[in-house]
């Protein structure tokens, strides 16, 4: 059993807001509904991070700076399929460089290696499984600069408190004029936000309710699906997209494995994720509270989205 988890879902559940963290959104089916949700002409921001590492991987390296081989570090590669284009271009143009997949699944990086390896025989590849910070702090060590990338708006999955001490860690174990590519995601029209994330599809819900799926199988947990739903709500005035699910009926799940149940009141609700969006002022501010330099914007054409390359200051 997951003790981390039993831990997380005992402390949110009776907690007098409650909460779920989204980590454990991604269960196998999980991140099967995720590749949905990616592929939904409603959400944008695959598309936008895929354009800006297609059409402008020379303008990147050109900015890097670099005038010897370099390390490209990815904090959670995942499948690797935005990173690719960058890697591509790379190889292609015969520039010297490792690539270091980190991923905390040893199945993701081993599918992303054969993958890569196939795709790109010529590429050099040292993958890691493992903790960001303790393959990062040892990478550091050696005298060679290095690209991390902190790709696909993963940074809006945290509160501005939490961005801000992670961006200060990724910085502490960073040596000075390495650079870290940050995927962003841009305040822009709130319906085009909203859209995104509370698609009539229904993907993003049945997304969310995975999550009570698996507790139960994991947990014998005896949440009934069909007596929650789903609520996202964009407030573009401080850019946090807040996911939640919803009780439609006062009930009392029961938690067997973990001896342990919780009381529902009708349209009470359990927070799942934030999505938080910034516009490029906000950008400017958070980078120089972690200690960093902004280089450059890579923008897609519609400006939804932006790869900020980041220069660690002394």
């Amino acid at each position: 059993m997951n003790t981390t988890f039993a831990e997380d879902i005992k402390q949110g559940l009776t907690a007098k807001n409650k909460h779920l963290s989204s980590k454990y959104f991604y269960d196998d089916n999980g991140s099967r509904i995720f590749q949905e949700i990616m592929q939904m002409p409603e959400y944008y921001l695959t598309d936008s991070e895929f354009e800006i590492l297609s059409l402008q991987s020379q303008q990147i390296v050109d900015a890097l700076d670099f005038n010897e081989p370099f390390n490209i570090i990815e904090l959670g590669a995942g499948d690797g399929f935005k990173t690719f284009k960058l890697l591509e271009y790379l190889v292609n143009a015969n520039i010297e460089f490792n690539y270091v997949p980190i991923d905390i699944s040893q199945e993701a990086i081993t599918i992303l290696s054969e993958k890569l390896k196939e795709r790109l025989p010529k590429l050099s590849i040292q993958a890691k499984v493992g903790d960001y910070f303790e393959i990062l702090n040892a990478e550091s060590k050696n005298d060679i600069p290095s690209l991390l990338l902190f790709l696909g708006s993963n940074i809006g999955n945290y509160s501005e408190e939490k961005a801000v001490n992670l961006l200060q860690l990724f910085n502490k174990n960073m040596n000075i004029n390495d650079k870290l590519l940050i995927g962003i995601d841009l305040k822009k029209n709130p319906i085009t936000i909203h859209n995104a994330y509370y698609d009539k599809a229904g993907v993003t819900k049945r997304f969310n309710l995975n999550l009570l799926i698996r507790i139960n199988r994991e947990f014998d947990a005896d949440f009934k699906i069909d007596d929650f739903d789903f609520y996202c709500h964009y407030n573009p005035l401080n850019g946090d997209v807040k996911s939640y699910i919803v009780s439609l009926k006062s009930q009392t799940v029961q938690f067997k494995k973990l001896d342990f149940s919780v009381e529902f009141q009708q349209n009470e609700l359990i927070w799942t994720e934030l999505s938080k969006k910034y516009s490029l002022d906000d950008i400017e501010a958070l980078s120089g509270q972690a200690n960093f330099r902004i280089k450059k914007q890579f923008l897609d054409c519609k400006h939804y989205f932006t790869d900020s390359l980041w220069e660690k200051l002394a």
